[in-house]
């Protein structure tokens, strides 16, 4: 196994050998099948203990609202689910309209921030139903609204890909002249809006952010489909198009879901990424039977996993899901043994949605990379200790930071 040395911040965090990996990859598989799917009680009960302790995918809600909105469900009909939700961030989308008609502009940005998050939430993990496809819309309406009071504020950019559009985010820092750029994926269940609020940390420190749909969710023109990162050489295509953006110090960074095409594109376009981060992301293990069978049983998605899984490969069923991702293997494809852009690969060790045996495979195979696991972290590398604004800030953006500067 071969493992560039680390950062000074990966030595203040936690760093998993080789040998510890692998107890806790079975050790992590074993808890993956404990959790049995949720009642409406036991649903309810668990989104209220995730709002009370600001953890995903509940981040940013405030505990009293999501109290309100669980008191208006009485069943797991998932328009009654969005009507909920969405019923709450009305309310505070009537309070931002006549903020601003007051003129007090701070009040309606936060105002927005809220509405926007609420109806994200309606519409999570994905817009199946008429309801929460509504919700959907509604956020992306409430997000333009909170985008526009940012200083400084983010373009919607259309970039014309075969017959449709891809829909990103722009963000630059004040007085961009050939700035670094963060390119974000945003993952299974979150939206490149997401993204865009996270990414104030690099517009502060001068580097600007272009967050896109990962491939099969939100406003991306393709399905998943094992070439579906095509659309990301667009993208790059297109920045080097924009004076404002430096073509030749991009990262791109993948979280969950998308660590698999932040991977990818870490060795098809390593001649044009300065790095990558892979957050979380499925290599290989993840995409065989028996993990994606015993993954539907993780406790640690809140529901609605497997039609998650099914409407961003495009499956219509567990057994098409099944199906169509045994082709996504980058193992299976020879991938991995090629030369790639610097990486760096962040997880958990406890993690049971993504085996982190598909993190020491990547370590083992082709260029040099540097990783993060914590032990006692799930996914994403979440633990009390570590939750996700800690390794953001102390993990993920030192390293971008280095790298592009």
């Amino acid at each position: 196994m071969r493992m560039a040395p680390l950062a000074p911040l990966a030595r203040r965090a936690i760093l998993a050998g080789a040998a510890a990996a692998v107890l806790a990859l079975s050790h992590g598989a074993a808890m993956a099948q404990i959790a049995p799917p949720r009642t409406l009680d036991e649903l309810k009960a668990e989104t209220q203990a995730r709002a009370d302790r600001n953890a995903y995918p509940l981040t940013g809600l405030k505990a009293d609202d999501v109290r309100r909105a669980l008191a208006a469900i009485s069943s797991l009909d998932r328009d009654e689910w969005a009507k909920a939700w969405g019923d709450v961030a009305g309310q505070y989308m009537e309070q931002a309209r006549a903020a601003e008609l007051i003129g007090k502009s701070k009040n309606a940005h936060e105002l927005y921030l809220m509405a926007w998050r609420l109806y994200s939430f309606a519409r999570w993990p994905t817009p199946n139903s008429p309801g929460k496809q509504r919700a959907y819309e509604l956020s992306l309406d409430a997000f333009q609204h909170y985008a526009s009071h940012l200083d400084p504020a983010p373009t919607l950019v259309r970039i014309p890909f075969e017959g449709k559009e891809i829909v990103g985010w722009l963000r630059l820092p004040k007085g961009a002249q050939a700035a670094p750029l963060v390119l974000t994926i945003s993952a299974l269940d979150s939206r490149k809006e997401d993204n865009v609020e996270r990414g104030e940390v690099f517009v502060r420190r001068g580097i600007a952010t272009f967050s896109f749909d990962m491939p099969g969710t939100g406003q991306a023109p393709l399905k998943g489909d094992v070439d579906s990162e095509r659309m990301f050489s667009r993208v790059l295509d297109y920045v080097a198009t924009r004076p404002e953006l430096d073509a030749k110090r991009v990262v791109v960074q993948g979280g969950s879901w998308s660590g698999y095409w932040a991977a990818k594109l870490a060795v098809t376009e390593r001649t044009r990424l300065r790095g990558c981060v892979m957050h979380g992301g499925p290599i290989h293990h993840y995409f065989q039977p028996d993990w994606l069978m015993r993954s539907l049983e993780t406790g640690e998605y809140l529901y609605d996993y497997l039609e998650a899984k099914c409407a961003m490969f495009g499956a219509t069923n567990l057994e098409e899901m099944i199906e169509r991702a045994r082709a996504f293997s980058l193992h299976d494809s020879g991938l991995l043994d090629e030369p790639s852009a610097p990486m760096l690969l962040v997880n958990g060790a406890r993690d049971s949605q993504i085996p982190i045996g598909d993190l020491f495979l990547l370590l083992e195979h082709g260029s040099a990379k540097e990783a993060w696991v914590n032990p006692a972290g799930g996914h994403m590398g979440r633990s009390p200790e570590w939750p996700s604004s800690r390794i953001a800030d102390e993990v993920l953006l030192p390293w971008i930071a280095r790298i592009v500067s």
